[in-house]
């Protein structure tokens, strides 16, 4: 008896029509569009962010490096010189905690010293990989 009145209250339907399921597919669809942009562009900043934080620390383990040495380590010697003693009297690293670390795009930082812009350049190329930019792909820098 209840399973009668079930089926006169809600009739035969046992699931969505079509014209539901697209309905619902592109309100979805909408949300998407517009969540979407407003993510990626949070995680392109953030990505930006992280650069910037790795110049810094590195920035201060050069300082370290100047402390103990009395000079920044040359161009030839690189970044490398912050975690083994390329020769240097006084070296006192390694001056960096972990091995050294590559942009947030899977290359690695370019070092000059002396630089053009002070005793050292330190920057990434950003997500092009190519100097300069605008926007999303403008390069980290040290002097900035």
């Amino acid at each position: 008896m209840k399973n009668k009145e079930k089926q006169k209250h809600y009739g035969n339907r046992d699931g969505f029509t079509l014209i539901e399921l697209i309905v619902v597919m592109v309100i979805l669809g909408l949300l998407a569009a517009l969540v979407g942009p407003r993510f990626f562009g949070k995680v392109e900043k953030a990505t930006q962010s992280a650069a910037k934080t790795e110049v810094e620390m590195l920035g201060q383990a050069l300082d370290l490096f100047k402390l103990d040495t009395g000079r920044y380590p040359t161009t030839a010697e690189g970044l490398n010189a912050l975690t083994a003693n390329p020769g240097i009297p006084n070296w006192d690293g390694p001056y960096l905690k972990k091995a050294l670390p590559i942009d947030p795009w899977k290359r690695p930082y370019n070092y000059q010293s002396p630089g053009t812009h002070g005793d050292y350049d330190l920057s990434s190329y950003g997500p092009d990989g190519s100097p300069g930019g605008e926007g999303e792909n403008k390069d980290i820098n040290s002097w900035e």
